[in-house]
């Protein structure tokens, strides 16, 4: 069977991709989010972390803050700078 379209606007229709997202920060905690829209830069935020003294690895690789989180799970590691 086919369905018709319609041109009526149904907003429960509309739904955002939400995903399940682990913020794993290593020596730290880990944390639970459900994120649409949000950037590891959010994330990071929430759990009161700046990005200026951590990186985030997907997959083992780094990735910027203000990418849109779309993973299910992201590592957060702690920069040490020494001279």
């Amino acid at each position: 069977m086919v369905r018709e379209e319609s041109n009526d606007y149904d907003a429960a229709a509309v739904r955002t991709r939400t995903v399940r997202h682990t913020l794993e920060v290593v020596g730290g905690d880990v944390h639970e989010f459900d994120v649409s829209d949000e950037t590891y830069a959010d994330l990071l935020d929430a759990v009161g972390v700046s990005p200026h003294e951590v990186a985030v690895l997907v997959d083992g690789t780094p990735v910027p803050e203000d990418r849109p989180v779309e993973e299910n799970h992201a590592r957060v590691v702690r920069i040490v700078k020494g001279g």
